[in-house]
């Protein structure tokens, strides 16, 4: 499966090289938007229709914010993606791989086994913000960092519980502070606005690491 590369800012995704960009080929018959402006370049770009599959790196935004949307209808040979990666952490090999409702198969299938092709994992997804792991493990980050606050127990025999109890290889006040709390306030707060939904307002904890990570910046 041949590809080529169009890079437009830092990738969360791919901040380093990896055999996905090396992999990659000039004048393929499919394109990937790589980077923070992934979605600017795709509005630039000329020749979509031709193509096997167009691929846009996606933040928490929904697909649909480069493509736009018409009566549920919506869809083409354009896929977005995210690779997860959960703060200052390295990317893990998961891709979250979104399409519309009427998103061709053959191109999610394309899309699928380029990414496969370079060792990764994928996961199809409809369009949502998010997309899957975010939606699901940001409420419980913000339920531990707010029954931390609570004195339910002490972080260390919070995380102690969750390990042992439920086999998770790290706890998530651990995790947490590991990767980046001011990390967790950005994602969380972006979910937040989109989705109105109080388990993903950001806790307590990461949005005093937030502005004590902004009163450092300036």
């Amino acid at each position: 499966m041949q590809y080529e590369i169009v890079q437009s800012g830092d990738s969360r995704s791919f901040p380093r090289s990896h055999a996905f960009i090396e992999q990659a080929a000039a004048q393929a018959d499919s394109v990937v938007y790589v980077g923070a402006d992934a979605g600017r370049a795709f509005a630039e770009g000329s020749g979509h229709d031709a193509r096997k599959f167009i691929a846009i790196e996606l933040g928490t935004e929904c697909l649909g914010h480069h493509t736009g949307e018409q009566s549920g209808l919506e869809g083409s040979n354009v896929v977005g993606f995210a690779r997860f990666k959960l703060g200052d952490a390295e990317p893990s090999a998961l891709v979250e791989l979104v399409r519309q409702p009427g998103t061709k198969p053959e191109a999610v299938e394309a899309a699928k086994a380029a990414f496969e092709s370079a060792g990764l994992k994928v996961a199809v997804c409809q369009d949502f913000p998010g997309r899957i792991v975010d939606r699901l493990i940001r409420p419980y980050f913000n339920a531990a960092l707010r029954r931390l606050d609570e004195k339910l127990a002490s972080a260390a025999d919070m995380d102690k519980t969750l390990c042992l109890g439920l086999g998770y290889p790290e706890g998530p006040i651990s995790l947490l502070e590991r990767t980046g709390l001011a990390e967790h306030f950005k994602i969380t707060q972006a979910l937040y606005e989109a989705l109105g939904q109080e388990p993903y307002a950001p806790a307590r904890r990461a949005r005093v690491a937030a502005e004590r990570n902004s009163r450092g910046a300036q």
